[in-house]
């Protein structure tokens, strides 16, 4: 340290604001080592006086300082050991006076704001401050009030690299880095910089690790098993109850709760519970216990394993508990490795609503008419096509899993085997007697007056209206658009059906949609509307333009294409917009890519949703309808020889998968033929023959599983949507709201460590009130997190408001509580991470305890 350092710390404590009751600064400066002996006397101090304090003037300097002059600044300077006793005169002088030290010590206190009471805690730590980046990065810390504790936990965190200190986060730190104690290179700095022993007492201190051998590994069990007890009781954890700590259990499960919830260092906290959940059975734990009293239990993917097989055996030996399997599915949902088990557990979820389904109507479909199933399928039977899509689009992004291939066998079953073996039977059976004349149901729109029923008022009436076809978007599909139209847009959506022409494919569906005077099958295989081609956009453009100038078809990509200002250019002045879409039947019609045909279900949600979108935000259209030309019919097994039969050699004009069209009128074992007079005139002389059920017809070459073209529910029951766009204020116009959860406690006063609050959903989810999901957790004044954090999803739809009650476990720290201080529960939007509700509450433990009575 030079001069220039010196006098200019000197300089320092002699500007410092005087304290109550004092005049003036006396410093005395400590030289034991006798390093500034000479340099005192080239030290000059403006407006402080100089003294040397040696052995014979003791009294003098007393005298001065006390009799003499009692208003001047003084610094004395001495390199003996003044001992603080009854034989040193200054005694009293040096208890109201400032101490100076000259050392790298002192000098580090002193720029640091370090009480001298304190020396020995750096002087210990002299090493690690003995480096310009270590004291750079304490210094960033900028702290305030220092004690041993909070030096030692500085030097800890700087040593990890933290922007700031904390403990929690250092060892989250050097645990990341590595179980190995030998290879751990923050364990290696602590050890060189600081102090292991002191190190794994601050372990011991905050997570009561108290282990005769201290490793990583172990402590990284210890921490996770103690936190695992919370959940489970000590007697199902014999074999590992030496690595549960009796004290700082709370410090614990907080400690795994929050590394399990941190965005970027969670992955490595997976590979420990993966590690060490082998190391320590966690089977065997599980295997004792009932599985509800593992459903809270957050800390080893196992549990959601053994959820899951649970269930899957449950099903799987025909045991029908499907409310509790259902609840233990959504229970997981907020639990840390739902995300790990997802594709698994939406698979299971849809298994279990089929089985369901079947448990509903275990005397089998009933043998109605017509309209009875017909309307049935819309309001019920639906929901079956709709779970097995759902369930091969969870399984197709995770097929590896061996339980996922054990449900697929379980859901071919009861899908192929029962519910559509059965749907389709009672469905032929009753649309038999209709032979001849185009399937109907009374009450229900038909495809082919699609124009004359739906658009032509609305054009007429001067409304501009817009069209989405998209191509075998069957019924099931479109009731998921619904509900995301419904929950995700302010405006109204409704969904109605029209029964579709036959055969149901393309050719005569798109036509069917269009205005028309005529409809005619050219003996090129062509369908001509009006006597204009209608396979191609332009052909379809130059119709409706005969009905409505200023209409315009387009391919739904070309508009994906344009920009904003284009869109709005194209569509200037347009009163009849037909926006064909095709993503199903261009994945499921092709045998290469018929297994991604729910794929393209799926990417035809998003389009379309996407489509009402741009419609609604960049050309302002208000009225939007979204039908189809034909569903389809999909199993995703090979089909057996049994669903398949020859054709009759009769004089076919043209045949597929499922229809043959014929100009000879006969009844044929095993089909329903139909005339195609309703769809082209009474002129004309063809018929329709269709398979009953879901047979196909044998012919060569691959692609049996996605099909249409018959008369099965799936393939003719078409949706139509009717969307209204609806601007917020206008006379119906509903802004979406998530649902809202509210303490139900009235005491805000906690006396346990371990406590439980009551919740209750405000709302049930319906229409636009929509699910939402809340992170929950306590809080002090300076808003650090003082317990675990849980996830309350509200997603309930009931009516009964019993069934919307929560309750939710939560830990505190153990660390002191001053009772007369505020602190809060917080409830978090997770979705904005903004805060819902801060409610203050008291917290007054008496004498702490971490034990759960």
């Amino acid at each position: 340290m030079n001069i220039e350092e010196i006098v200019k710390s000197l300089q320092n404590v002699f500007k410092e604001p005087l304290k109550d009751g004092q005049v003036r600064k006396i410093v005395f400066w400590l030289d034991r080592d006798k390093k500034f002996i000479n340099t005192i006397d080239e030290i000059e101090l403006e407006g402080v006086k100089k003294h040397k304090l040696e052995n014979n003037n003791y009294f003098y300097i007393k005298y001065l300082l006390e009799e003499e002059d009692t208003y001047s600044d003084f610094l004395i300077y001495t390199n003996e050991d003044l001992k603080e006793d009854i034989d040193n005169w200054l005694i009293d002088c040096l208890l109201y006076s400032k101490r100076f030290f000259a050392d790298n010590i002192s000098l580090i206190m002193r720029d640091m704001g370090i009480d001298p009471s304190l020396r020995a805690v750096v002087k210990e730590n002299e090493k690690f401050f003995d480096n310009k980046e270590r004291y750079k990065k304490f210094k960033s810390f900028a702290i305030e009030n220092y004690n041993e504790e909070v030096i030692e936990i500085a030097i800890i965190s700087a040593l990890c690299g933290l922007k700031s200190p904390d403990f929690e986060e250092s060892l989250r730190v050097i645990l990341i880095e590595g179980l190995n104690d030998e290879e751990n290179k923050y364990l290696d700095r602590i050890d060189s910089f600081f102090s292991l022993n002191r190190f794994w007492g601050y372990v011991e201190k905050n997570y009561g690790y108290k282990l005769e051998e201290k490793t990583l590994e172990k402590l990284m069990m210890h921490l996770m098993i103690t936190a695992l007890s919370h959940t489970l009781d000590e007697n199902d954890l014999e074999n590992v109850k030496v690595y549960i700590g009796k004290a700082s259990r709370s410090n614990c499960l907080i400690f795994i709760d929050r590394w399990m919830n941190h965005v970027k260092d969670s992955a490595a906290f997976d590979e420990y519970a993966l590690m060490i959940e082998k190391e320590i059975g966690i089977e065997f734990i599980c295997s004792k216990v009932e599985i509800t009293d593992i459903l809270e239990t957050n800390v080893f993917p196992y549990v959601d394993r053994a959820i899951i097989v649970y269930i899957t055996n449950a099903i799987e030996h025909k045991l029908e508990d499907y409310e509790l399997y259902i609840k233990l599915i959504d229970a997981r949902k907020s639990k840390h490795f739902y995300s790990k088990y997802e594709a698994i557990y939406e698979a299971l979820y849809f298994t279990v609503k089929m089985f369901e389904f079947k448990k509903l109507y275990n005397m089998g479909i009933p043998m109605t008419g017509a309209e009875e199933i017909y309307k049935a399928y819309c309001n019920e039977y639906y929901k079956m096509d709709l779970y097995y899509r759902k369930f091969y689009v969870a399984y197709d992004s995770d097929n590896d899993s061996e339980i996922i291939k054990k449900l697929k066998d379980l859901v071919e079953n009861i899908y192929t085997n029962w519910f559509v073996s059965e749907l389709s039977y009672a469905w032929s059976k009753s649309i038999d007697d209709m032979d001849f004349e185009e399937v109907q149901i009374q009450s229900v729109k038909r495809q082919r007056s699609f124009y004359d029923q739906v658009i032509r008022h609305k054009v007429n009436s001067g409304d501009r209206v817009f069209v989405i076809v998209s191509d075998a978007l069957r019924y099931e599909v479109a009731t998921e658009i619904l509900d995301r139209l419904n929950t995700e847009t302010m405006g109204s959506a409704e969904i109605t059906s029209m029964t579709g022409v036959l055969p149901s494919i393309s050719k005569f569906g798109m036509p069917a949609l269009l205005p028309s005077t005529s409809i005619e099958l050219k003996d090129s295989g062509l369908v001509y509307v009006d006597g204009i081609n209608s396979s191609s956009l332009e052909g379809r453009n130059k119709i409706l333009n005969e009905y409505v100038s200023d209409s315009v078809a387009l391919d739904a990509k070309e508009l994906f294409a344009m920009n904003k200002p284009k869109r709005r250019d194209f569509f200037k002045g347009k009163k009849l917009i037909y926006i064909y879409h095709n993503s199903i039947d261009a994945f499921g019609d092709k045998y290469p890519t018929e297994i991604y045909a729910f794929k393209g279900t799926e990417e035809a949600i998003n389009d379309i949703c996407d489509l009402i979108r741009i419609i609604r935000d960049d050309l302002s259209g208000t009225n939007i309808y979204v039908t189809a030309d034909h569903g389809f019919i999909y199993q995703r097994d090979a089909l057996e020889e049994s669903d398949k039969i020859e054709k009759e050699k009769l004089d076919f004009i043209e045949s597929g998968r499922r229809y043959a069209l014929s100009t000879k009128k006969r009844s044929i074992d095993g089909l329903l033929g139909f005339s195609m007079k309703p769809l082209l005139g009474n002129d004309s002389n063809i018929s329709v023959y269709i398979p009953k059920a879901n047979i196909r017809f044998k012919i060569q070459g691959p692609g049996l599983n996605f099909v249409h073209g018959g008369a099965s529910l799936q393939e003719i029951v078409l949706p139509l949507i009717s969307y209204k766009n609806i601007r917020r204020g206008q006379v119906g116009s509903k802004d979406i709201e998530k649902v809202e959860v509210k303490l139900t406690n009235a005491i805000r006063k906690i006396t346990n460590s371990i406590f439980t609050l009551n919740f209750f959903q405000s709302e049930k989810v319906e229409g636009k009130r929509v699910e939402a999901s809340y992170k929950v957790y306590m809080v002090d004044e300076a808003d650090q997190m003082i317990s675990n954090e849980e996830i309350i999803i509200a997603n309930k739809k009931t009516d009964t408001p019993e069934s919307r009650n929560i309750s939710v476990k939560f830990v505190l720290k153990s660390m002191d509580y001053d009772k007369n201080k505020d602190y809060y529960l917080i409830i978090n939007d997770v979705d904005t991470g903004i805060t819902k509700e801060k409610i203050p509450f008291k917290i007054s433990l008496g004498i702490v305890s971490d034990f759960d009575f």
